[in-house]
């Protein structure tokens, strides 16, 4: 369905018969919420999965380039929650959808039951050491293909560019680059105006590290030992600034983690969520 948000209309999928709302906003920027595939479904019989497409992405309508920012994004659940007539919901962001959510968190405290943040940092210092992980990154021979990957992000034009962009990248973003599931990924209708927006401005410039500690609701970080973009330290740094935060490191995965570890990915955020009421 699409969705009214005031200055244009956002689409969102809905699967789960849970009582619990849960908005769950994809990464990129330029993805929508295809990259999911079934892997959340687990959570069905507790939520009410709410995947949306994120502005100017997948199904939803366009929307100005001025409004690309992730206090807009933020703004957007809010107005999301208020247009389906939701009091009570909680959100779920994974990589830029976890910069979005974190985003909320800190603009709209205590608004949401819960929020979860998959694979995300507080501010955008923690991208500083990525430049380092391409330079280091092995098998050597996807090296070139991994590095120009993300180069070629700030070109981005077309839906065929960002389909070869993601296809170069994602084996990046698994803790094991030749993960058979690598080939799974990749049913996305692209925004590559919003990744080519991203890639020239610090992919939003978050900075809200000084703001988490007016958060008021539970949050739950979950990170991947063996992420290259959204490391440990980022999580922990996330953790350490909340009053009211639980950290989860999945040992075994990457940046994907809702794909590499996803029984123990989903029995964490089910946990969280019925923990937090």
């Amino acid at each position: 369905m699409l969705v009214d948000v005031g200055d244009t209309r956002l689409h969102v999928t809905e699967r789960g018969s849970g009582d619990l709302p849960l908005f769950v906003l994809h990464g990129g920027p330029g993805l929508d919420h295809t990259m999911f595939g079934s892997y959340l479904d687990a959570l069905g019989d507790l939520v009410r999965l709410l995947l949306v497409d994120e502005r100017a992405t997948g199904r939803s309508d366009r929307s100005p380039p001025e409004t690309w920012t992730l206090a807009q994004h933020a703004a957007d659940v809010e107005a999301l929650a208020a247009a389906m007539g939701l009091d009570r919901y909680a959100v779920l962001g994974h990589s830029y959808g976890a910069l979005i959510a974190l985003q909320h968190a800190v603009d709209f405290a205590g608004r949401p039951a819960a929020t979860v943040v998959s694979s995300g940092f507080p501010d955008a210092r923690f991208l500083d050491h990525v430049e380092g992980e391409l330079e280091a990154f092995e098998p050597i021979e996807l090296r070139e293909q991994v590095k120009s990957s993300w180069a070629r992000e700030a070109h981005a034009r077309t839906q065929e560019d960002m389909a070869s962009i993601m296809a170069d990248q994602t084996p990046f973003h698994f803790a094991d680059p030749r993960d058979p599931r690598i080939g799974e990924m990749g049913d996305a209708t692209y925004g590559p105006d919003v990744l080519r927006a991203a890639a020239t401005g610090d992919y939003g410039a978050i900075a809200v590290e000084d703001r988490l500690g007016g958060v008021t609701h539970p949050v739950l970080v979950l990170a991947g030992r063996h992420d290259r973009t959204c490391s440990v330290a980022a999580a922990q740094a996330i953790v350490a600034g909340l009053p009211d935060a639980e950290l989860a490191i999945l040992e075994h995965s990457g940046h994907m983690t809702f794909v590499e570890e996803n029984d123990a990915y989903v029995a964490a955020v089910r946990a969280f969520l019925l923990s937090a009421g």
